[in-house]
């Protein structure tokens, strides 16, 4: 490589040496050859660094993907409902592929965090997301400013992975035994109740938000950096309620601690058939769902693409992936990438109005 640059150095030097030898006038002027050289050095760098680029994404290294250990990031803390789908996904992923698969949590930035970094990661196959509705459908709508990445433009969706319902739960605490308790103390003191979720523009905010919109009540929202860090003061009555998954609820859903109130989603849980949904309390209509799909960044090779969609759709219809899934509270569930845009799609527009009436803005 230095061997190359070597007639650059002499062109270089003597131009250097010339100019030494010229006028005071010849000095004035900057002699062409002093800026060539740099030039084409930064020519030659940038078509060299594209060159990698380019290979890095190119068909072959396609054909001998995967040959290094993949990441999954997710933008939760670990412990809850996203970290556990994640894990037994790169469980399977490893058997099938023969190379490491790291689950790594990047929380915080209400999920802005790790969608960047997948968003500007290497297309090659070699890092990718998995999140909900929280970081593609809501976080468009609720940021105050734009956002450092673009859901369509940025991402390549592999395929939906399990989709469940949010349990309304409640400290002990609170003396609370059913939902209608709880609207009834918020609509009596306005803002006494606060409630927990996964951040400020989260889907489980925004079907709290839903909730006490069609209640007529209004609650006090305490934003945390996923659920996990939530569960400790629900449960100690400091924030006395929360839209959960029961992948983080674990232990504590039986435990008397916290009590289930009601189910976020159309039909009762097979988990708790005891729960109702807020449906049936009185609020028909009514339905909420996290969701989690596999993502990787935009112009990443197709077929590595369709290699872990395909791979991740035949152990989402295995029994030990459905027996798995539903422990978390979560129904396996997969698809195609078009359905994970239209779902996207169909979100944002769905809840465009909620946010804007209850002015919700993530910083």
């Amino acid at each position: 490589m230095f061997k190359t640059f070597a007639p650059l150095a002499r062109l270089r030097a003597r131009t250097f040496a010339s100019t030494d030898r010229a006028s005071t006038k010849q000095r004035s002027a900057t002699p062409r050859s002093a800026t060539l050289a740099p030039t084409c050095f930064a020519t030659l760098l940038a078509a060299t660094w594209l060159a990698a680029a380019a290979l890095a994404t190119s068909p072959a290294a396609a054909q001998t993907w995967p040959d290094r250990p993949i990441r999954i990031i997710i933008p939760f803390a670990p412990g809850g409902g996203a970290d556990g789908v994640a894990r037994l996904l790169a469980v399977q992923l490893e058997k099938d592929l023969g190379q490491p698969v790291v689950v790594e949590s990047k929380a915080g930035g209400n999920t802005v965090i790790a969608a960047q970094t997948v968003a500007r990661a290497a297309p090659d196959g070699y890092t990718l997301l998995m999140t909900g509705g929280s970081t593609m459908s809501l976080l468009p709508l609720t940021a105050s400013t734009p956002l450092p990445y673009d859901p369509f433009k940025d991402f390549s969706p592999i395929g939906m992975l399990s989709k469940g319902p949010y349990l309304v739960a409640v400290s002990s605490s609170l003396g609370a035994d059913t939902l209608a308790d709880v609207l009834t103390l918020a609509r009596t003191r306005p803002g006494a109740v606060a409630y927990a979720s996964n951040g400020i523009g989260a889907s489980a905010h925004i079907g709290m938000e839903l909730l006490a919109q069609r209640a007529g009540v209004q609650m006090t929202h305490v934003p945390y950096k996923g659920f996990a860090p939530a569960l400790g003061d629900v449960v100690s009555g400091r924030t006395p309620l929360t839209m959960i998954d029961l992948a983080t609820l674990g232990g504590f859903a039986r435990s008397g601690r916290i009590k289930i109130l009601a189910s976020t989603a159309a039909q009762r849980s097979p988990m708790f058939p005891e729960v109702p949904t807020v449906a049936e309390l009185g609020y028909p209509g009514y339905e909420v769902e996290t969701w989690f799909a596999l993502y990787a960044p935009a112009r990443t090779p197709s077929s590595v693409v369709a290699k872990v969609g395909e791979l991740s759709a035949k152990w989402l219809a295995t029994p030990e992936a459905k027996a798995a899934l539903a422990a978390l509270g979560q129904e396996a569930t997969a698809s195609s990438p078009d359905a994970v845009t239209q779902r996207i799609v169909a979100e944002q527009k769905a809840y465009a109005p909620l946010v804007t009436a209850a002015n919700i803005k993530t910083d």
